[in-house]
């Protein structure tokens, strides 16, 4: 099976290079396309200099949304080679070495539709996530005690991953691989969330339609995590953005009811508004 690399690029032309530097010799990629998702910076026009046979670099003038990206970039690699396996990765990722992608593109087949590696960053690992009800949800608004609700719910324990291919739920958007066949399936991705749960959306959608998420323990992908989203947004408006997505998802994908969004509702507002505290506070100090 072709195999392709998606790589997304957004104001963080450092990183992207490094990222094809590593991996333009890499046989096993049949194409490279770097997506330049609306960057604000000159990151377009330096990448479009690294351009030949195998690596093309397209731009998304309408958005910066990172689902949007993907899409745009799935459809013009299938458009290209035809059915494929389809590697997604942000800018800001380190592979160890080609063997790692064959291993990882080896891996799908009619029932498993996305692989995941582990993924290591600044020194924590992470191996997928479950899916959350909507009431997890609603707890994991909760001040103080989120980070309890979400160890005893959303993380599955160490014993899940004693095998080299392991089932889950979620797999971090940052690097995954995924056939052309199950992105045809489930009409690619959902552009109506920005910056989180896209992930969780994603699995819903392979859940859907019947195929397997995995993660290949053998394989283990450093994220060297940029901070250029970071940059972009304030605090505040980063907290909004996520609760914005919570509720899309929660909403339209796990089917909540009138209460229970209600009370998610609820939650936000009033974590948010402790967060306006905090910033406020933090802020007078300073």
């Amino acid at each position: 099976m072709k195999t392709s690399l998606v790589i997304i690029n957004y104001n963080d032309y450092e990183m992207t290079k490094r990222l094809l530097l590593n991996v333009k010799d890499y046989k096993i990629l049949e194409k490279i396309v770097i997506v330049d998702n609306h960057s604000t910076d000159n990151s377009y026009e330096k990448l479009k200099k690294f351009e030949n046979k195998k690596i093309d670099v397209i731009k998304n003038y309408e958005s910066r949304n990172f689902a949007s990206g993907l899409t745009m970039g799935a459809k013009y690699v299938i458009k290209k080679l035809g059915k494929c396996n389809i590697i997604f990765s942000n800018a800001d990722i380190i592979i160890k070495n080609e063997q790692d992608i064959y291993m990882l593109s080896s891996n799908i087949n009619e029932d498993i539709g996305i692989v995941g590696p582990v993924i290591s960053q600044h020194g924590e690992i992470n191996r997928g996530w479950k899916i959350s009800t909507p009431f997890q949800e609603i707890l994991y608004n909760l001040p103080f005690v989120s980070r309890y609700f979400k160890k005893k719910f959303l993380y599955y324990n160490n014993q899940h991953y004693l095998k080299d291919l392991v089932e889950v739920d979620v797999v971090s958007g940052c690097f995954f691989v995924v056939s052309s066949d199950l992105l045809e399936k489930i009409n690619y991705f959902d552009v109506n969330t920005f910056l989180y749960y896209e992930e969780n959306i994603l699995a819903k959608r392979v859940e859907k339609v019947g195929m397997k998420i995995v993660i290949d323990n053998r394989v283990t992908i450093i994220h060297d995590h940029s901070i250029t989203i970071d940059k972009s947004f304030k605090r505040i408006d980063k907290y909004k953005i996520l609760k914005n997505s919570q509720r899309y998802f929660v909403k339209e994908y796990l089917d909540a009811n009138s209460f229970e969004l209600l009370l998610l509702f609820i939650t936000n507002k009033f974590s948010l508004f402790l967060l306006y505290i905090r910033c406020f506070i933090g802020g007078f100090r300073k």
